[in-house]
C-alpha cells in the first residue's frame, strides 16, 4: 500500500488540476461584453441603452439630403429607435457593428447623419439610422446588429445584440439618411 499511496495522491493531483483548469474562465470570459440578446422589433435594455432595430434595406446608395452627400456602394441601413434607461450623463450609441460570419463592419462615420453619437434622453426615444458599407459580395446570410455606448469596445459592459437575416432585407436603389429625431416611445 505504501507504495501506491505516492502514485495515487499523485493522480488526483493530476485530475485535480485538470479539473481546476476546466473551471477557470478565459480572459474573454472574464473582461468580455455581457451580451443582451433581442429580436428585430423589440425594443432591448442594456445597462446604458434601450434600443430596437425598427427597418433595415439593402441600398445601392446613401444619401444625405441637407449635406450634400452621397455614396453608392453595397449598404445595409437599419433604424434604430434608441433611448437611455436611466440616465443621460454618456447616453448614446457610441459603437455600432454589423456582425457577419467571422466579418465585423462598424456602421460608418462618413455621412453626417447618423444615431451614432447622438445624445439619447430618459424616456424618449431618439430615432436615427445606421448605414453599413458591406463589400459588393456580402448580399446574403446571418447578421448581428451589436450597440453598445462604450466607445472603443464593450469590454466589461453590456452589448445589445440583435439578429438580422439579410436574405429577408429588401433591395433599395436609394435610402436618404435623415438626422436623428426625437419622438414617443
Amino acid at each position: 500500500m505504501r507504495r501506491a499511496t505516492p502514485w495515487l495522491l499523485g493522480a488526483a493531483l493530476v485530475v485535480a488540476a485538470g479539473a481546476v483548469t476546466a473551471v477557470t474562465p478565459t480572459d474573454e470570459d472574464v473582461i468580455g461584453p455581457t451580451e443582451v440578446h433581442g429580436s428585430f422589433g423589440d425594443p432591448v435594455e442594456s445597462r446604458t441603452l434601450i434600443a430596437a432595430a425598427t427597418e433595415a434595406t439593402f441600398a445601392d446608395e446613401v444619401v444625405v439630403p441637407g449635406a450634400d452627400w452621397s455614396a453608392e456602394g453595397n449598404w445595409v441601413v437599419v433604424t434604430v429607435a434608441a433611448s437611455a434607461p436611466h440616465t443621460e450623463i454618456d447616453a448614446a450609441v457610441n459603437l455600432a457593428t454589423l456582425t457577419i460570419d467571422d466579418r465585423v463592419f462598424q456602421a460608418s462615420e462618413r455621412p453626417d447623419a447618423t444615431l451614432t453619437s447622438a445624445s439619447l434622453r430618459v424616456g424618449v426615444d431618439t430615432v436615427g439610422t445606421l448605414a453599413f458599407e458591406l463589400p459588393p459580395d456580402v448580399i446574403s446570410g446571418e447578421a448581428e446588429l451589436r450597440l453598445t455606448s462604450s466607445y472603443f469596445t464593450a469590454e466589461l459592459d453590456d452589448l445589445i445584440t440583435i439578429p438580422l437575416d439579410l436574405d429577408d432585407l429588401p433591395r433599395t436603389p436609394s435610402v436618404e439618411l435623415d438626422d436623428p429625431e426625437l419622438s414617443a416611445p
